[in-house]
Formats: structure tokens, C-alpha cells, sequence
């Protein structure tokens, strides 16, 4: 690959670090950059599920606190994370590489779309006035349930995992905000981590860009929290939706 294009994912992976420690959805920026450097989508999937790894592992550890006060809670939904997100990576290396191109302009827009209602699901799980209730048994079938599903689509794409994730803690009972961050961080790692493994087997990751991303990634997201509290997320959530609806449009334009 030529170096403007490394510039670019390089660029692209500091922009999408710095836009996940504000507001989320910097896949809608890194996963583009990969198409747009030429790079087979499968191929750019797994590579954009390795350079978010790092991240996610040190936000994790960043929540260190709250997770050990769900411990329970992180055990029963650790299991389906792992099952789903296995079975969503095997699904995407046995995806014949001319249909995912059809699948991803889908991927995109739904990804999109999600982070674009996340205020709706915000309003549920940042409701700390209400009290927070015991997760019951209904709560954890339901919580099990829908886990393997977000893991599934975790490990075949993976944008907007942490938003559905965090609306189905709510709906649990969670109010805590912290520690449903905690736990929905943990998981998105081990859902990562296990389809990454998957693609490693499969060679499906190309390394020097993962690792050249991954570097951006962190470079970014440690810019970005440091300024986090200056900036508008809204201005951040809105440049997102703008990308990703324009990616959107060209990759569908592109399958006419």
C-alpha cells in the first residue's frame, strides 16, 4: 500500500480514537477508511476488529471498580458473548466475499441509524432517578437471549454493539450508568477478542494496518478524552451520522 494511503488509515484511526472517548461510533470512520484504501471488505472488517481491541481492553480496565461490583451479572452474560460472538465471525469468513459486498451498504446504514436514535436508548439508561431494581430471572432469560444476538452481529460487523447493549442492561433494571458502561465494555471485549481469534485462524487480519490503526486508535482516544469535556458532542455525533450516511449512499451507489 502506498503511503498516502497509510496516512489516511493512520489519520482516519486518530479521528475514530478521538470520536469513541466522545461520543461513539468511530467504526463509521475507520471501517470506511479501510474500503476506501482499497482493502477487500472481509479483509477490512477483521482488520478494523483488531485495531479496536487495545481500546476497548483499556477502557475496560479504566472500569475496573464497577465491574467488580457486577460480577455476577458480567459472568451470566460473558458465556452468550463468547458463543455469539464466535458464531458471527465464523459466519463472516464463510460469507462469500461478493455477497458481504452486497450486505455491508446495509451494515453501514443500520450502524448509522442505531447511533443516530442513541439518545432514545440514552434516555433509558441514564435514568439514575429511578431506582435500580434486582435483576430477576425473566431479566437474565431476556438479557441471555438477546446477548448472543448483539454478539452475533458483534462478531459479523460490530457498529452500534455498546448502544444495544446498553438498552438491554436497562431494560434488566441496570440505572448505574458507570457500571453498565463497565459491563458492556467487558463484554465488547470479549466479543471482539473471540472473533478476532477467529480471523487471526482464518488470516483474514491484515497486520500492518491493524497494528498502524490500533497506534491511531489509542493516539486518538487519548487526545479525545483529555478533550472531551471542551468539545460539543453533539457537533462529533452529527459529523458521524453525516459519514456515515454519505458511506452509506456510495456504497450503495456503488452496488447499481
Amino acid at each position: 500500500m502506498d503511503i498516502p494511503n497509510l496516512i489516511l488509515l493512520f489519520a482516519a484511526a486518530i479521528v475514530a480514537g478521538a470520536i469513541n472517548s466522545v461520543a461513539g461510533g468511530g467504526t463509521l470512520i475507520s471501517f470506511p477508511s479501510l474500503l476506501a484504501a482499497g482493502v477487500p471488505p472481509i479483509l477490512a472488517n477483521a482488520t478494523n476488529t483488531a485495531a479496536l481491541v487495545p481500546g476497548s481492553a483499556s477502557s475496560a480496565f479504566a472500569y475496573r471498580e464497577e465491574i467488580r461490583a457486577q460480577g455476577r451479572l458480567l459472568i451470566t452474560l460473558f458465556i452468550p458473548s463468547v458463543i455469539g460472538g464466535v458464531l458471527g465471525a465464523i459466519a463472516l469468513v464463510v460469507t462469500p466475499p461478493e455477497i458481504f459486498n452486497y450486505i455491508v451498504p446495509f451494515l453501514v446504514l443500520f450502524a448509522t441509524l442505531l447511533f443516530a436514535g442513541r439518545d432514545l436508548f440514552n434516555r433509558l439508561a441514564r435514568n439514575d432517578a429511578k431506582e435500580e431494581k434486582p435483576v430477576t430471572w425473566i431479566g437474565n432469560l431476556w438479557g441471555v437471549t438477546f446477548q448472543i444476538l448483539v454478539a452475533a452481529y458483534g462478531g459479523y460487523f460490530g457498529a452500534g454493539i455498546g448502544i444495544l447493549m446498553l438498552a438491554s442492561l436497562s431494560i434488566m433494571g441496570l440505572r448505574n450508568i458507570h457500571r453498565m458502561n463497565g459491563v458492556k465494555t467487558v463484554l465488547a471485549v470479549a466479543i471482539n477478542g473471540v472473533a478476532l481469534v477467529v480471523f487471526v485462524i482464518e488470516q483474514k487480519v491484515v497486520w500492518s494496518l491493524a497494528i498502524l490503526m490500533a497506534a491511531g486508535a489509542v493516539i486518538g482516544g487519548y487526545g479525545g478524552a483529555r478533550l472531551a469535556k471542551r468539545v460539543n458532542q453533539n457537533v462529533v455525533r452529527g459529523f458521524v451520522i453525516v459519514v456515515g450516511l454519505v458511506v452509506s449512499a456510495y456504497l450503495f451507489a456503488r452496488l447499481l
